[in-house]
């Protein structure tokens, strides 16, 4: 049986300051001030009244004062006030004019950091220990699931299995929205569907095209908001592994066990280039805004960053083992994982990790016989300093990436029961979803 967890809204994000109990107590304490300041105000008023009936001539002498004030005097007056009002709006024109100029400049500062890749977000500070009532479990595939990914707006969730079933989930009540049934051959007129295990997925950035590929070395296009097919990309030679949209585009990068990366044009139907490098079978992909994409090379040990346009690699080494996930954290960083139970930082310039954290899961066997637990998936919260990895421990661990990458301290444990075979985050950071499965995928 394959089951999602979903992190309630709110508990993973940036938590909004929250008063302490210090702060809790001070506001009771405000309260009683309150009743002994409005008990102290009746008194006054009580006196004001009796002193008014004891001594009546003060009435009498402040209505003669107002009487005695003449129009010009009346119309200054009003003047004067009416000119007070002024300055007071212009002062807090302006003020809300400076706020939002500091809010523009925040964000042009924010997108700037972005681009160059140097945006790290602190938010693992805020995150406390999952409880185990914010976790949520959707079950409705027969097989595995191998691959999963989230709607841009965090309202759906498309995951993938082994029993070669799409299912789009609604995150808000946890029930299916649409769910594409298994293909049969000979019958692609009246149904189109995966005739083989689904092993990955991606969702363009505007919402619009989800892209899932098989171990039948098919890539199918779906309309992400209906589910219905709209094309079929074939030309890999092994099973596709791997898919990824470049941000703000409908370009489509994808690999394969034939150790090939593969460049589409979804929007126009089209295949662009391929590129090669690989000495054994592609298992990791991923990319961001630049026109460029990661990719994890399995037991040829490397990780490598395509540039597209230059039609140029480079080539990294670090892992002593296959390396099974790869994720993009911001433009210039990435995590991997590897089947030697290490997890490593990286950074696009450097060729060797710049930490590596080895049993990252543990280990597990005989005395003596002792093997590190396999990282089989890995996410990353886009340009802040937390992370997931997941194992087949039936554990998804979330770390804390210290300042310029430079450290991983663990941060805690949730427990779920089998592989953990897919982990995103949402857009927003609220939650984190893994896909599990009773076998590695």
């Amino acid at each position: 049986m394959s089951s999602f967890f979903i992190k309630k809204k709110g508990n993973l994000k940036a938590a909004k300051e929250k008063p302490g109990p210090g702060r809790k107590k001070a506001a009771v304490g405000d309260g009683k001030v309150s009743r002994k300041i409005s008990a102290k105000l009746g008194e006054e008023i009580s006196s004001d009244s009796e002193t008014e009936i004891i001594n009546p001539n003060r009435k009498r002498k402040a209505m003669d004062e107002e009487i005695e004030e003449t129009p010009q005097e009346k119309k200054l007056r009003l003047a004067k006030l009416y000119l007070e009002q002024l300055r007071q709006e212009e002062e807090e024109k302006v003020e809300e004019e400076e706020y939002e100029r500091d809010l523009v400049a925040g964000r042009l500062q924010e997108e700037v950091l972005e681009q160059q890749g140097k945006l790290q977000r602190s938010i693992a500070k805020d995150i406390a220990a999952l409880d185990f009532k914010n976790i949520r479990v959707l079950r409705g595939h027969q097989l595995p699931v191998t691959c999963l990914v989230i709607s841009p707006d965090d309202k759906y969730i498309f995951s993938a299995a082994k029993d070669c079933t799409i299912i789009k989930w609604d995150v808000e009540s946890g029930k299916k929205v649409h769910t594409i049934r298994r293909g049969r051959k000979g019958m692609e007129d009246k149904h189109v569907g995966h005739t083989a295990h689904v092993l990955c997925m991606a969702i363009s950035s505007d919402g619009k095209y989800l892209a899932t590929g098989d171990k039948n070395k098919l890539i199918m296009i779906w309309e992400a908001a209906t589910c219905k097919h709209l094309y079929k990309f074939t030309g890999h030679k092994d099973a596709v592994s791997g898919l990824s949209f470049r941000n703000g585009t409908h370009q489509l990068y994808s690999v394969s066990h034939d150790r090939s990366v593969k460049v589409w044009n979804v929007e126009e139907n089209a295949y662009v280039e391929t590129l090669f490098g690989h000495q054994d079978g592609i298992t990791g992909l991923d990319s961001l805004s630049r026109e460029r994409c990661v990719t994890a090379g399995g037991r040829d040990g490397t990780i490598r960053v395509w540039k597209i346009t230059e039609e140029s690699q480079l080539v990294f080494r670090g892992h002593g083992g296959s390396i099974d996930c790869i994720q993009l954290i911001n433009e210039e960083n990435m995590i991997s994982g590897a089947d030697d139970g290490s997890v490593a930082l990286w950074h696009v310039s450097k060729k060797k990790p710049l930490v590596t954290v080895k049993q990252a899961h543990g280990i597990h066997g005989d005395k003596g016989l002792e093997q590190p637990y396999w990282i089989s998936s890995v996410a990353a919260l886009q340009n802040s300093d937390v992370v997931a990895t997941g194992s087949h421990n039936s554990k998804v661990r979330l770390w804390r990436c210290g300042q310029g990458f430079r450290t991983l301290e663990p941060l805690f444990d949730v427990t779920v029961t089998g592989f953990v075979n897919s982990l995103k985050f949402s857009s927003s950071g609220e939650f984190l979803v893994a896909g599990v499965g009773q076998e590695h995928r």
